[in-house]
């Protein structure tokens, strides 16, 4: 970071004037002039030691009341100063913030708070970053130096990308919602969900369900069922000849790509299913069951993800059978590519593709994909995807 002067401009122009009344008053033969010069380098003398010379010590600490900070939320950051001085100076303050946030974090000191400092910012991208050190700059009643100190550690905030309400996967997919089409399990034991069925031999007489008996006018038990709910897939493809921008930067492309998994996963979810979050290469970046963790752990770590090295066949990825929903989210892709995007037999494969170049999403089709160019509107590509939306012939929606 860069040092500020000991001298302000206008103590720089004071010594300029000293040495030019000092060099005046010889040639003029005018004593006067040189007391001039005389009192101002005093002046710019008493400055320095005024603002340099006392001691000043601190410890800051901060709280940002939003512990992930989505792009484009804003967050209130408090600032607690605890300053040690013989007095407390009058001055500025600047807490020193990433380019991935946007804020007014200056003012003047002491606040109307006296120490405690209180600021919002915005997340712009997605990430880890430092905010701090909290420097402390103050000049002296007449202007002629200055003294920056910086006070405290960073702290740092996780920035995570922006999720997008999305439209519900239509039922003549397979699942209206993960909770609707639950896979059973019977156990013949147990205290789950009981349904009846016809008495066989060997069936114990204490499980007879008498009121299905009387309205069957047949012998029924109760037959109890494990509910288990369906797995759904999020692939984030982040193989980097995918991406125009891999390892240079922010991509736009890719960041509406990160923006799309976080926010179809977490859509998933609220429809009922269990989530697993792969990249192309099969790591794992979340899985979400329910739990207010896992969606944390998920946002964190879509944060950092970057677009890098190669994928693996999609199959390749499944663990064990083939899940309910596939949604595979990818960038520059071409025909060839789409060809091989076999999706296993998933009861509601799609695909948004950030760069389909011309036939790609027909050959997608073909394989029982259903597709959309994916933009900066993630709620509209998504919506195109839907299975529901897909027409009879080309097998994605006209654009």
């Amino acid at each position: 970071m860069r040092r500020r002067r000991p001298l302000t401009r206008r103590g720089v122009a004071a010594i300029i004037a000293g040495l030019l009344c000092m060099i005046a008053a010889n040639l003029l033969a005018a004593p006067i002039l040189l007391y001039i010069a005389m009192l101002l380098f005093l002046l710019v003398i008493i400055a320095v030691f005024v603002v340099h010379v006392p001691r000043r010590s601190g410890g800051v600490s901060r709280r940002i009341s939003t512990d992930l900070l989505t792009v484009g939320e804003q967050s209130q950051v408090a600032v607690r100063f605890d300053l040690r001085a013989l007095r407390v100076p009058n001055g500025t303050w600047r807490d020193a913030l990433p380019s991935a946030v946007v804020g007014d974090a200056a003012g003047e000191f002491p606040t109307d708070n006296g120490t405690n400092i209180r600021y919002a910012i915005t997340g712009v991208h997605r990430g880890v970053w430092p905010v701090g050190p909290l420097l402390l700059r103050t000049i002296d009643p007449f202007g002629f130096s200055q003294r920056e100190q910086e006070f405290g550690d960073t702290r740092t905030v996780t920035i995570v990308p922006e999720i997008v309400p999305l439209a519900p996967i239509n039922s003549n997919v397979g699942a209206s919602g993960g909770t609707a089409h639950t896979a059973s399990t019977r156990l013949g034991q147990g205290s789950d969900n009981l349904s009846p069925r016809h008495y066989v031999s060997g069936d114990s007489m204490r499980r007879i369900h008498w009121r299905a008996t009387a309205h069957r006018g047949d012998l029924m038990v109760r037959q109890e069922e494990e509910e288990a709910s369906p797995d759904a897939l999020v692939v984030l493809d982040r193989t980097a000849r995918r991406w125009e921008r891999a390892g240079t930067g922010s991509d736009p492309a890719f960041e509406a790509a990160v923006s799309a998994a976080a926010s179809v996963a977490l859509h998933l979810v609220h429809e009922g299913y269990s989530v697993d979050v792969l990249d192309s290469a099969g790591a794992v970046l979340g899985s979400l069951r329910g739990h207010e963790d896992d969606r944390d752990s998920l946002l964190v770590a879509l944060a950092m993800v970057t677009p890098r090295g190669e994928g693996r066949d999609l199959i390749s990825l499944y663990d064990g059978a083939p899940p309910g929903p596939v949604v595979m989210i990818t960038g520059r892709i071409d025909e060839e590519d789409a060809a091989l995007l076999r999706h296993g037999g998933a009861s509601a494969p799609i695909l948004l593709a950030s760069d389909p170049l011309p036939g790609t999403l027909d050959a997608a089709a073909a394989l029982g994909w259903s597709s959309a160019t994916l933009g900066d509107d993630v709620a509209s590509a998504w919506e195109d995807a839907l299975p529901a939306r897909v027409t009879t012939g080309s097998g994605h929606v006209p654009r």
